[in-house]
């Protein structure tokens, strides 16, 4: 069955009062100047919950912290340099996605098993693009992206220490592919039931993304720590001047 939604703008550019309003004084700022990631916390649940990857972001530094920047962005709940997405490599809209999806984060407790539409901070996300894309001068166009979300049930003696090891390292490998521009993982609630997603430039990226040693690893010990694996893939769809967005299921034509 088709997940999809559609969302008018909550507001213009110009007047966006939320904690991501542009200020004059940053407007020079370069986005793609970034808070050093070794100055934000490495807390998983800082990363999952409270999307502690926006204290990252260039509209959220005062004019005294911009000497001290990067362009690397903690594009997952793993913050440490492998993991770490540059936003160089990016074109422009890209870009300005993986920045905004530095605030991604649930706004359900149930996002395991509710709908994934309603279980994230979707709306806060495309305020920001549209936000991000007015600072910098951008003209948003239509455009789409490639979502691949994992629902899960995991086995009740599954080993804790592999299942990191396996997923760490995937996402490396994933991260040194490319296009990746944000992966998110939950944390298994009181049923071992739990949700990961990614979003992607595009399905080719996921694909290529997806070949490495340790992702074949990971594949092949699913049986062993899982008792079920959900693979859906969606597509995001942000509009023209980012006012409106869909996600639907992927469909190849």
């Amino acid at each position: 069955m088709a997940v999809s939604v559609a969302v008018p703008a909550q507001s213009s550019p110009a007047t966006t009062k939320n904690s991501h309003a542009v200020d004059k004084s940053n407007r020079q700022l370069p986005l793609t100047r970034l808070l050093p990631h070794t100055l934000v916390t490495t807390d998983f649940d800082a990363q999952k919950f409270h999307a502690a990857a926006s204290l990252q972001l260039p509209l959220r530094l005062g004019a005294s912290a911009v000497a001290a920047t990067d362009t690397r962005l903690i594009a997952s709940p793993y913050n440490a340099p492998a993991h770490l997405l540059d936003l160089e490599t990016l074109d422009t809209q890209d870009r300005l996605l993986a920045l905004a999806l530095a605030t991604f984060k649930p706004i359900r407790d149930d996002y395991a098993t509710a709908t994934y539409t309603e279980s994230f901070n979707w709306s806060e996300v495309l305020d920001l693009v549209r936000t991000l894309a007015h600072a910098e001068g951008h003209a948003w166009t239509a455009q789409s992206f490639y979502v691949v979300v994992f629902r899960s049930k995991l086995q009740e003696d599954a080993d804790p220490d592999r299942l990191y090891a396996l997923d760490a390292h995937s996402h490396q490998e994933a991260t040194a592919s490319g296009g990746l521009l944000k992966y998110w993982f939950g944390t298994k609630d009181e049923n071992h039931q739990n949700l990961a997603t990614c979003l992607w430039r595009s399905r080719e990226d996921a694909r290529l993304g997806g070949r490495g040693p340790w992702h074949a690893q990971a594949r092949a010990a699913a049986q062993e720590l899982y008792k079920h694996i959900l693979f859906t893939t969606l597509k995001l769809v942000i509009k023209d001047e980012a006012t409106s967005w869909t996600i639907s299921d992927w469909d190849e034509t």
